[in-house]
């Protein structure tokens, strides 16, 4: 991980990842939009010499694979629609 903007990114989509977990299980609905909202705000500070495939992965929304990138586990990312893993 190249910054602490990144390791705040993935703080993010960690809290994400569990918020939309803890939903399944018929509890109360997380509020999304502000984990969404936040990611927003954080992958819009990011430099351009960011690696494209984080930008990637952020620009389509892609957070689960955003997430395995930044964990160092981008060989568990699947190949999407548009034919990039």
């Amino acid at each position: 991980m190249n910054s602490s903007l990144e390791a705040d990114i993935l703080e993010a989509l960690v809290g994400l990842d569990r918020a939309v977990k803890s939903s399944a299980g018929g509890g109360p609905k997380p509020d999304l939009m502000s984990w969404f909202s936040r990611l927003d705000e954080l992958s819009a500070r990011l430099p351009r010499q960011t690696d494209p495939v984080l930008l990637h992965y952020l620009q389509k929304k892609s957070y689960e694979k955003a997430r395995l990138f930044l964990q160092g586990r981008e060989a568990e990312n699947q190949a999407g629609n548009c034919r990039h893993v």
